[in-house]
């Protein structure tokens, strides 16, 4: 099972404060406990919603709007995606985050058997293409 985890901006992400030493340190621990795990499948930082913009979707008419966002408590300031056998697991190992404050939102991500039969078997076929193109290509870029 695959989990994002989201973590939520605060008042210092959204002003572009830049973490200490001792934090990127501390996460960076973190990290490496994830990764020798082999749990993490992906994790960033994210810039503050003043550098970001939303797109807003209404029939065919797209509406660009600019950051920054008024409410912080809705904002993410970063994420994991974690492969885990259970939300448990998640919940346990964000448990161990070195965070001294804030929230952590985890969410599970749908897999393709979600979708039941409305996962055409041309449509798996075009979902394993793309995640294979998108793997190939990550591995390209490191």
């Amino acid at each position: 099972m695959r989990f994002m985890v989201l973590v939520k901006a605060n008042a210092d992400s959204e002003a572009g404060v830049m973490p200490s030493t001792e934090v990127l340190t501390a996460m960076g621990k973190f990290n490496e406990e994830l990764v020798k795990a082999g749990v993490l499948l992906a994790g960033e930082g994210l810039h503050p919603s003043s550098k970001g913009a939303r797109v807003r979707c209404e029939g065919l008419k797209r509406t660009v709007i600019d950051g920054p966002f008024a409410e912080t408590k809705e904002l993410l300031a970063g994420f994991w995606l974690l492969q885990v056998k259970s939300k448990e697991e998640a919940i346990e190992w964000i448990k161990r985050s070195p965070f001294q404050e804030g929230e952590i939102e985890i969410r599970q991500v749908f897999e393709a058997s979600d979708f039941g039969d409305s996962m055409t078997p041309e449509l798996l076929a075009q979902e394993d293409r793309l995640r294979a193109e998108t793997d190939a290509r990550a591995k390209a870029g490191s």
